[in-house]
């Protein structure tokens, strides 16, 4: 009899880009035709999904990524940093071309950010071998891939996993994933002109008629808002001396998905969400600053001021 090759069980298996981020610290941006010098420089694999399952790691849990990459230095160095970090590497698919590449720059000071991202490979739906994946807990997706993304939600949703899809601005066209998400957990970039609306609020109300789970717009300092179970539940951003921003977004689904595996309810996902977060942006570069569980706990545990 031919034994099954699929792995046992995982916490969340990721599906996303993963792209090599080099990112510059500048006093100020730069006006156009100006030349500048950095004060400060990161390099380190960056990407929402892979940011999250590093994150989760950290947290204790368990994560694969599935994700394309080429046989080159930003490619060698982005898989070799995951596995470091525990995450499971094997079902990424190596392909001809130039691994993803991304550059920023990041205001000292202010924390804030400009990315800039050179992609021209990626994960097809033939890539995504369904037979030989972990069942994880929840997939986590960020509709880059559009057909493999969708695949792979469908299969999720068969063997009971929970789907949560993250999309940070408006790219692509992503419609045809919210109805398979059961947690849409998305920015105010993307939700606000996605939706024609000018609240998260009235965002969360219009993504509803899209997607039939938990959905949840993020606002940055203003926190979050969310609508589980018939009811809006409001999260608040945690103060902390904000060194760089990038990654925010990816800490925030972290400390969701960690809360999704422990049974926690809405308010206190959006909490945890926050102070993954926050932690993050004290320090450069999206995966530097994501905090231990321990880290997490006594965070949360202080006295930690919030935005309005």
């Amino acid at each position: 009899m031919k034994s099954s090759r699929r792995p046992k069980q995982i916490d969340c298996l990721g599906l996303g880009i993963t792209p090599l981020d080099l990112l510059f610290e500048v006093d100020q941006y730069p006006s156009a035709g100006t030349k500048i010098n950095s004060c400060g420089l990161t390099v380190q694999g960056g990407g929402p999904v892979p940011n999250v399952m590093i994150g989760l790691r950290r947290l204790g849990h368990s994560s694969a990524l599935i994700t394309a990459m080429a046989d080159d230095l930003a490619g060698k160095t982005g898989v070799e940093e995951l596995r470091r970090e525990g995450v499971n590497t094997r079902f990424i698919v190596t392909k001809r071309g130039s691994s993803d590449t991304a550059v920023g720059l990041i205001e000292r000071g202010s924390g804030r950010r400009t990315m800039v991202l050179e992609r021209t490979i990626g994960v097809a739906a033939r890539d995504v071998v369904l037979s030989r994946l972990p069942v994880p807990k929840v997939v986590h997706l960020d509709g880059r891939d559009m057909p493999a993304c969708v695949k792979l939600a469908r299969w999720g949703r068969r063997v009971g996993a929970g789907v949560c899809v993250d999309v940070g601005s408006m790219r692509n066209d992503v419609s045809a994933l919210l109805p398979l998400a059961n947690h849409l957990v998305v920015a105010d970039a993307f939700a606000l002109p996605f939706t024609g609306s000018r609240t998260a609020k009235r965002a969360v109300e219009r993504l509803r008629q899209s997607c039939p789970g938990t959905v949840v717009v993020t606002e940055g300092t203003r926190g979050a808002i969310g609508w589980e179970n018939g009811e809006f539940a409001r999260g608040r951003a945690f103060k902390v001396r904000n060194v760089d921003t990038t990654g925010a977004g990816d800490a925030f689904h972290t400390g969701y998905i960690y809360g999704l595996l422990h049974g926690f309810d809405l308010a206190e996902r959006l909490s945890y969400g926050a102070a993954v977060a926050a932690l993050k942006c004290t320090r450069m570069g999206a995966r530097t600053g994501i905090p231990t569980l321990s880290q997490v706990r006594r965070f949360l545990k202080g006295r930690t001021a919030t935005y309005a």
